[in-house]
């Protein structure tokens, strides 16, 4: 059974991907630092019959976010989706005059380091079977810098860039590497989260471009 990973799960759009990929026949591995709501998830999404299972990891912590990764390859079935998806904390929305070098960097840990240890982590075994994908899904200051949300406009950029030179590495092999950027909260878009579920599986199952916009980023709500 193949199995999806998603960093960053939580009970809107993790349990939403899963439940779509469930359906495609994959087990799901959840990945966010508490072990307790990641369990109480899992049983949530064994009740609609979603083979799930929780592995506790902060993002920030390359070494346990690898360590998780491979402890739900070996028991769940090799991961041949990841999704990366953390929430970003609220510490990182702060005006560009209140950005410190430690809170850049520690935005720069949560997602694009974070994204690197990921990649890392799964990516010989999508190469060694010629096929796979990693989406990563981004906020609007991935695409344009905003002064009131300086953490962010720092650190999504760099996993965008990161992400890109994956997508044109891998592109001969079989993997692909997407971004959807979803410019806004989603509960206030046109979208609900099953049909956001339904475009994170359509790009994992055949996009080309990197970057897939949800919606046009003028009309984000971010």
């Amino acid at each position: 059974m193949p199995t999806l990973a998603i960093v960053g799960a939580g009970p809107g759009l993790g349990a939403a991907v899963a439940r779509r990929f469930a359906r495609e026949g994959f087990s799901v591995a959840l990945i966010s630092r508490d072990q307790g709501r990641l369990d109480a998830l899992a049983e949530e999404l064994a009740a609609d019959g979603v083979t799930a299972r929780g592995y506790a990891a902060d993002v920030r912590d390359g070494d346990s976010l690898e360590a998780a990764l491979g402890r739900a390859a070996a028991e769940l079935g090799p991961v041949t989706a990841l999704q990366y998806s953390p929430l970003p904390s609220r510490d990182y929305l702060k005006p560009v005059l209140d950005l410190t070098p430690d809170l850049a960097l520690e935005a720069l840990r949560f997602s694009a380091l974070g994204l690197i240890h990921a990649a890392r982590a799964v990516l010989p075994a999508m190469r060694a079977a010629g096929e796979g994908s990693i989406v990563l899904i981004n906020g609007g200051t991935s695409v344009q810098a905003r002064a009131g949300f300086a953490g962010t406009s720092v650190a999504f950029p760099a996993e965008s860039a990161y992400g890109e030179m994956l997508h044109d590495a891998l592109a001969e092999e079989g993997v692909r590497v997407v971004q959807l950027v979803i410019p806004g909260a989603i509960p206030k878009l046109r979208y609900t989260l099953d049909e956001v579920a339904d475009r994170i599986w359509a790009l994992h199952a055949g996009a080309d471009e990197f970057r897939t916009m949800l919606i046009p980023l003028d009309e984000g709500r971010e």
